[in-house]
């Protein structure tokens, strides 16, 4: 059986599949000096079937090994190595394998061997040698590199085995060709999960279950265009003029009727400035003076800038190229006249809110702004401004998810500090589900937390406990308290940004009317080792910065304490480590997800 292969470098990694004796390694020693030849910087990857060494008993490097050492790093000025002892029972992962390749010094990947593995490959085959065919049972075949005798299928790629030069062809032609895959996000969708309190969801499980809960809010409102930042537009922006209005000037120059050959000079019968026009139609022989913005005059079709212009007395001469229509912006160019402008479901912005502007709105239809409850838990916890009590801690969370929440252009309404009585929550609870679409606590939830949270929620709604796969923020309560939506969250302080960022953010802005949103995630590379543990998604605070290489490079904040708020004002964004990875080192590449949306 065949095992999926997941390439886990931004350059490709192409196979060379064979029986034994076919010549693999022989290709290689001859193919490997042909593509150097062309540019291409290789790393080979080459699997052993049987136990093997790479230096001699007496050397100290060997002698080290064998007394114990686990990694054994040989260096000098012309190479170095490193041998790592990893006794396992199969072959050693080639994706692990790959991940240890300096990717920044290759071009390509070649590897013999793996041939069980869902991999690109060549298939090196003679007919002489009487075996059978592999790309009968590999789907993963790109080519098959043969001798004349060889009888092939018409729908496969055929190569000369004792070609070289054609060969190498092939393989550039792959590299070329070649495009990573979308990447597999560690938030991206994997099988559904029914909300069981027995049951630990991963993240985006989480997410899926919440987001079905969520019915968009229909109310819509008008309101003036300057007030509209954040808000989320309820209505299609149909154009009501083309943009630009006029066909006009790109540049500073000279408007003319373009002709083959060019006239030697033309008369200058105008100036048109920006906000005026030239009433009369351009004859053949005559220029205008126009400016950036000015609308071309009828008869003209082309602009020459006025760097290329030379004067004299009334009549201007060209210099250099001209094309028909250069530098003139057509009208309805940018938007035509009755075209949709901006959809609706954008969320919007400054650029949004310019570009409708310059379509003449000075109000817009948006959806009601949601209304959001938020509140903290526990005797323990003391209002910022008050004397701090024996025992207690200042409430950080409450102003944290009101600052996120509102950055979302949501309403807030602030409920305070209920104090550790069923009752009180209970009253609590029914109040703000009347009041808001969404209510948020903070505190209450974990498991061995005290059960006045719990017990009021049970009375009020339908809420569940689940333990998500993921650091910080391992439990969450989500549900329904009447119509309104409900969100537990941790009561550590990083833990509530970050399940704020995860869950409760992509529920208000579905709330808020706004489509086709996703988290920002960007790759970058690991300047530092990254660990977790596989099976739970992991997210470290980090701080990223675009390299000299022209690449995002990012490191964590450090100590990663689930109540140290600091690592959140130092960082920049979270460093989302998958389910799938344990350890990440130097030179591997991550996803990250910034603040900027959001923090």
């Amino acid at each position: 059986m065949s095992i999926p292969f997941n390439n886990p470098l931004s350059i490709p990694v192409l196979g060379f599949c064979a029986y034994s004796g076919t010549g693999k390694t022989t290709l290689l020693k001859k193919l490997i000096p042909e593509l150097n030849r062309r540019g291409l910087r290789l790393a080979v990857i080459k699997h052993a079937h049987h136990d093997f060494d790479v230096d001699i008993p007496g050397k100290d490097s060997y002698e080290m090994r064998k007394a114990g050492a686990r990694q054994m790093l040989v260096a000098s000025h012309v190479r170095w190595a490193l041998m790592t002892e990893d006794l396992v029972k199969e072959a050693p992962s080639l994706p692990h394998l790959l991940k240890q390749i300096e990717q920044d010094k290759v071009d390509l990947v070649l590897v013999e061997g793996f041939k069980k593995l869902e991999l690109p490959k060549i298939e090196l085959h003679r007919a002489s040698h009487g075996k059978p065919f592999i790309h009968t049972q590999d789907s993963n075949i790109q080519a098959i590199a043969c001798c004349d005798d060889t009888q092939l299928p018409s729908d496969l790629r055929r190569l000369d085995i004792n070609n070289v030069e054609q060969i190498a062809d092939f393989v550039i032609e792959y590299a070329n060709q070649w495009q990573p895959c979308a990447p597999s996000l560690p938030l991206a969708p994997e099988c559904g999960c029914e909300l069981d309190t027995s049951k630990t969801l991963s993240v985006r499980q989480g997410i899926d279950k919440i987001l079905s809960y969520v019915n968009p809010i229909t109310e819509v409102e008008t309101i003036a265009l300057d007030e509209s930042s954040s808000r989320v537009l309820a209505h299609d922006a149909i154009s009501p003029v083309d943009v630009p209005q006029h066909t006009n000037s790109a540049m500073d120059g000279y408007a003319f009727k373009y002709s083959e050959p060019m006239l030697d000079s033309y008369k200058i019968v105008a100036d048109v400035m920006a906000g005026h026009s030239y009433q009369h139609t351009l004859n053949d022989g005559e220029a205008v003076r126009i400016m950036t913005g000015a609308p071309i005059p009828a008869g003209a079709d082309t602009i020459q800038m006025k760097e290329l212009a030379k004067e004299d007395d009334d009549s201007v001469s060209f210099s250099g190229s001209i094309a028909l229509g250069q530098h003139v912006r057509q009208a309805g160019e940018d938007i035509a006249k009755d075209q949709t402008a901006l959809a609706a479901g954008h969320r919007l912005q400054a650029a949004h809110q310019g570009m409708l502007a310059s379509l003449g709105f000075g109000q817009l239809p948006v959806y009601r702004k949601p209304r959001v409850a938020v509140f903290s838990t526990g005797d323990e916890v003391c209002q910022p401004g008050q004397p701090l009590k024996p025992n207690c801690i200042y409430d950080s969370n409450r102003f944290t998810i009101k600052s996120m929440v509102k950055q979302l252009g949501c309403e807030v309404i602030d409920l305070g500090i209920i104090h550790d009585s069923e009752e009180a929550l209970i009253d609590a609870l029914k109040g703000a589900a009347v009041q808001a679409d969404v209510v948020i606590s903070s505190g209450g939830v974990s498991v061995g937390d005290a059960d006045f949270i719990k017990l009021a929620l049970a009375k009020v709604g339908q809420i569940n406990f689940w333990r998500i796969n993921m650091r910080p923020g391992r439990p969450l309560a989500f549900g329904q308290i009447s119509d309104s939506l409900f969100f537990g969250l941790p009561g550590n302080p990083v833990a509530v940004m970050v399940s704020f960022m995860q869950f409760v953010q992509p529920a208000l802005r579905k709330l808020a009317g706004e489509l086709e949103w996703a988290p920002t995630m960007l790759p970058a590379v690991a300047d530092c080792n990254l660990r977790s543990r596989e099976g739970r998604t992991e997210f470290t605070r980090g701080v990223y910065h675009l390299a000299s290489d022209g690449r995002l490079h990012v490191t964590s904040t450090g100590a990663q304490g689930s109540g140290m708020l600091s690592s959140m004002v130092k960082g920049n964004c979270l460093i989302v480590i998958g389910e799938q990875d344990e350890l990440l080192i130097p030179g591997d590449t991550v996803y990250i997800q910034p603040f900027a949306d959001l923090l």
